[in-house]
């Protein structure tokens, strides 16, 4: 994505490239890591290192996941010199810390054939401490019963007046998606709870607070540990989250603005630290918090730090993202449906030759890179997540947005999006794929509200064929001369590169 929010999905009108991070030398991987595709060229390397003193962080994930895997790799991480953080036996991942720079070769020693592949999340040492000690095998809230239903930061806020009276007439994304039709047989059911993996949401804003789910929330952002503490989960150096809940699930209250499922629930699932990062082992704390408590939708407006693309012949990069890879595939299992935005660097998902990552890792120095089809941005390429393109008011696509032919699945809008700010509990316009997600979260969210017994691949197949087709267009103008127009739209008018499917219809949603 563009330079904006950090790894957010809020673009500003700078040039739309992604941003990246920085790229060190590799003492010892011990990861396995896929080659590339077919004849295709390796991606360029980006080793990170991990010197003797300095504690990195590392996910491993285990051959099988059961809990006798999971507990051979939390002794091989004691026996080379490490800290487990966090278990997760549903999916065999272990989270772990060392200060070691031969941990990689040594745990993969020690755990033997239990291990699959180790890596580094991040370029950088470890910020936020280790916890002490060992989570629980299964985390916080076993047994839980399942729901009836089973850099500096940019921002591109601008702000608005706040109205006392009700702002419908302004969101004119509602009626681009027929929200405000749909809203007519459902605005949904309070059995339906949307996990907003994010920066948190404002917790006392009055368009939110009624429709937060405050038992299922948490902050994921304590080194891949759920905190469960009162206000772990609050916002404190972003409002991202608070704008996509706005979208979401804004309570239809006579105040403000109405979402596009104002009566659903909205579980705020922290998964950004306090610097603007998403780091792999906070993902996968998020992915499988929601599926251990129920929730029926996620909103993913961000993507995967430290990298862009995620490519699967490096070591490090492929087993943090084989994490969190199975984190969504197991909460998907338990009945989760993904929504993600696509991106914002104007890029063509389909075609990863045709453009370099210029900014990967971005939590330290970024490497102009070359990519193959084995490098996915995540979560919004894996398997079973709806990837979310963004539209401009004007019926064509947002110049920021990515896009790419069997990759979009649909579009949303996503240009001066009005919704929730944290600022004097306010209201706020964003543009970016963060803003077209959550139009698309909603209308999942309402499409289970009215069809509760869907699983997530049939909402997917339902929301793909409900879309509104639209033939391929120019995009928008890109607002300065010095960005370039992204990838001419290729495909037809029932699935092509910019829309996908086509335009998300919330009406044909709850029919």
């Amino acid at each position: 994505m563009p330079q904006h929010n950090r790894r957010f999905r809020t673009a500003v009108l700078t040039v739309a490239t992604g941003l990246t991070l920085a790229g060190l030398s590799v003492t010892g991987s011990g990861a396995s890591a896929a080659p590339a595709a077919g004849d295709e060229p390796p991606s360029t390397p980006v080793p990170i290192s991990t010197a003797d003193g300095s504690v990195s962080a590392y996910l491993l994930n285990a051959k099988r996941a059961n809990p006798g895997q999971t507990r051979l790799l939390e002794r091989a991480v004691a026996r080379a010199g490490g800290v487990v953080v966090q278990t997760w036996p549903q999916i065999g991942v272990v989270v772990a810390h060392s200060d070691r720079a031969s941990f990689r070769t040594d745990v993969r020693a020690f755990a033997g054939n239990a291990l699959e592949s180790v890596g580094a999340t991040r370029s950088v040492p470890v910020s936020e401490g280790t916890p002490a000690g060992v989570q629980s095998p299964w985390g916080p809230g076993k047994g839980q019963v399942r729901k009836a239903q089973q850099s500096p930061q940019r921002d591109d806020t601008e702000s608005t007046t706040t109205a006392a009276d009700p702002r419908e007439a302004e969101q004119w994304d509602m009626q681009v998606i027929k929200a405000d039709q749909a809203h007519a047989i459902t605005d949904g059911s309070r059995d339906v709870v949307v996990g907003v993996l994010d920066s948190g949401i404002d917790p006392d804003h009055p368009d939110l607070a009624a429709n937060i789910d405050v038992a299922d929330s948490v902050n994921c952002s304590d080194a891949g540990r759920p905190d469960t503490s009162a206000t772990g989960w609050y916002p404190t150096t972003s409002d991202h989250g608070t704008h996509v809940a706005g979208t979401i699930g804004a309570a239809r209250n006579g105040t403000g603005i109405v979402g596009v499922a104002p009566g659903v629930r909205m579980a705020a699932v922290k998964v950004v630290n306090d610097d603007g990062f998403i780091y792999p082992e906070y993902a996968v704390c998020g992915f499988v918090w929601a599926g251990m408590h129920g929730m029926d939708v996620t909103n993913n407006s961000y993507y995967v730090d430290p990298f862009e693309f995620y490519c699967e012949d490096q070591p490090d990069q492929y087993a943090a993202k084989e994490a969190v890879r199975r984190a969504v595939a197991w909460s998907t299992d338990q009945g989760v449906v993904h929504a993600a935005a696509a991106g914002n660097s104007a890029h063509d998902l389909a075609d990863k030759s045709s453009f370099l990552d210029e900014g990967s890792p971005d939590d330290g120095t970024p490497v102009t890179r070359t990519l193959n089809s084995g490098c996915q941005d995540i979560p919004t390429e894996l398997d079973g997540v709806v990837t979310v393109s963004a539209s401009h008011r004007d019926d064509i696509v947002s110049y920021f947005s990515n896009r790419g032919l069997g990759i979009i699945d649909v579009a949303a809008p996503g240009r001066r999006i009005l919704s929730t700010v944290v600022a004097d509990n306010g209201y706020g316009l964003k543009s970016g794929t963060s803003m077209a997600s959550p139009h698309v979260a909603g209308v999942l969210a309402l499409m289970k509200s009215a069809h509760p017994d869907l699983t997530p691949a049939q909402m997917i197949a339902k929301l793909r064929a409900d879309a509104d087709d639209h033939a391929c267009t120019v995009q928008e103008t890109p607002p300065l001369p010095t960005i370039p127009f992204g990838a001419p739209c290729v495909g037809t008018d029932a699935d092509n590169s910019y829309y996908g499917e086509g335009m998300v219809d919330a009406l044909d949603a709850v029919s």
